[in-house]
């Protein structure tokens, strides 16, 4: 063939592709613009299934990040005894009891759209006793507490808790009042303060005996937290605090946003249903299944066994059937937009190009880490601790000893408490200044604040 043949097939075939991938385009957009009209009239019966499916998933993961308790409500109270606290002697348990202003004090939330009207009302009028631990154990009966689930008796006194997914993993909008509004499912609750909940429980004996310690030592431990941490591998490794003195524990991280990301947590242990698994079984105390024989190689765990965990004869698995829903919809959760006016537009626009441009002498970008638009490497998102610049504590207690690329959408929403995995970082712009050191970027005063409104911007 001659060689102006062969570069008019070329052409022909070129041009041949472009309009199909302009034609799927087209399609593809029409599909999705159906999909937002909500008809689903001229589907195929099987596109139809697929929607109808996806529908039924996310109503059901919904449901279990919500509400369900895997039946953990045999660790939290039956054994622990922490519903107990709750209601304190006035209804048969211990202490002074919770009240529905203390409980808000510890981060936790109540769940607006669960009020009655009746109720919402008697609270706008200043009609409801905030300080009286009856008001907690009737905002539990409304099951309008967000995260736990009370158990009750006939009496009305309390007979359990267990906790779900939601404890740590949604906040509200504070439409009503501060820690009292809209459900934000997946935002980190930063304001919860873990260690204080789980250390009004009365017997502790069962944590104590795991670690190897008596419990006032475990108490200390869990004071030490704070607002927004929690330690998931202290029941791992034991490893209560870190070198330099501070608690081991990390920022609870957020559940948005996660679809296209591949491993979860701040050390990469797995992806998002691994981790609900993992949590489920192992941090809720719930009855499911849950095999990883790495555990093996961290003390705690190795002799409790949790690297092969069983139902006991008899039981059923409250877990398993129920995370492929649950990561469904946590997929399907978006990362939150910024508020109109919280940062500077023009600002943004010059850090997106800062954010793109490689600087330094390694000649790297925030984004060749931080690959938009998922702001994470898509495959394996895994960094040493050398290339992240910071210590190996942390890392070291996972087993690919390397910290996760943590993607960045919706960070506006969860500032509070600070930046990396144990908050070292407490502004967005001391992140920033630690990079532009690490990596020698050069950047000038007007860079770096560009970068943070650029960053306050996705």
């Amino acid at each position: 063939m001659r060689p102006k043949a062969i570069w008019q097939l070329v052409v022909s075939v070129l041009i041949g592709l472009a309009i199909v991938v302009g034609l799927g385009s087209s399609v593809g957009e029409q599909r999705i613009a159906r999909a937002d009209e909500g008809s689903d009239t001229k589907l195929s019966k099987n596109d139809q299934q697929v929607r109808e499916h996806a529908r039924r998933m996310i109503a059901e993961g919904e449901g279990t990040f919500r509400f369900d308790t895997f039946g953990d409500e045999a660790f939290w109270g039956d054994t622990l005894g922490l519903h107990k606290a709750i209601e304190g002697t006035a209804f048969g348990g211990v202490g002074h009891g919770v009240s529905p202003r203390t409980a808000l004090a510890v981060g936790l939330k109540v769940d607006v759209d669960a009020l009655p009207q009746s109720f919402l009302e008697a609270l706008k009028k200043g009609q409801v006793n905030l300080d009286a631990p009856a008001t907690t154990l009737a905002l539990l009966k409304l099951n309008a507490v967000v995260g736990l689930t009370g158990f009750f008796n006939q009496d009305g006194s309390m007979k359990s808790i267990g906790i779900q997914c939601a404890l740590c993993h949604t906040a509200v909008d504070n439409s009503f009042a501060p820690g009292i509004g809209h459900r934000l499912d997946g935002w980190a609750n930063r304001d919860l303060n873990v260690g204080a909940i789980v250390n009004l429980a009365p017997d502790l004996s069962v944590v104590a005996a795991l670690l190897g310690v008596d419990e006032p030592t475990v108490r200390t431990v869990l004071a030490a937290w704070g607002p927004g941490k929690f330690d998931a591998e202290l029941f791992l490794d034991g490893k209560a605090f870190r070198p330099d003195g501070k608690t081991a524990a990390t920022l609870i991280p957020p559940a948005f946003g996660l679809p296209g990301v591949n491993l979860h947590t701040w050390t990469g242990w797995g992806s998002v249903t691994y981790w609900n698994a993992f949590v489920a079984n192992l941090e809720m105390h719930g009855k499911g299944t849950f095999f990883d024989p790495r555990l093996n190689e961290f003390p705690v765990a190795a002799r409790a066994g949790f690297g092969n965990v069983r139902p006991t004869p008899g039981t059923p698995d409250l877990i398993t059937s129920k995370l492929a829903a649950l990561h469904f919809y946590q997929l399907a959760i978006p990362a939150p937009k910024p508020p109109v006016g919280s940062f500077n537009e023009a600002a943004a626009e010059r850090g997106k190009v800062i954010f793109n441009t490689q600087l330094g002498p390694q000649q790297v970008a925030c984004a060749t880490c931080h690959v938009p638009p998922l702001f994470t490497e898509p495959g394996w998102n895994m960094h040493t601790p050398a290339e992240v610049g910071i210590d190996d504590f942390q890392s070291d207690r996972a087993p690919d000893k390397r910290y996760r690329t943590s993607p960045l959408k919706g960070l506006w929403s969860h500032q509070t408490g600070g930046f990396y995995h144990d908050g070292r970082f407490a502004t967005l712009l001391d992140v920033v200044n630690h990079y532009d050191g690490f990596q020698g970027l050069g950047l000038t005063a007007q860079d770096k604040n560009d970068l943070v409104e650029y960053l306050k911007s996705l």
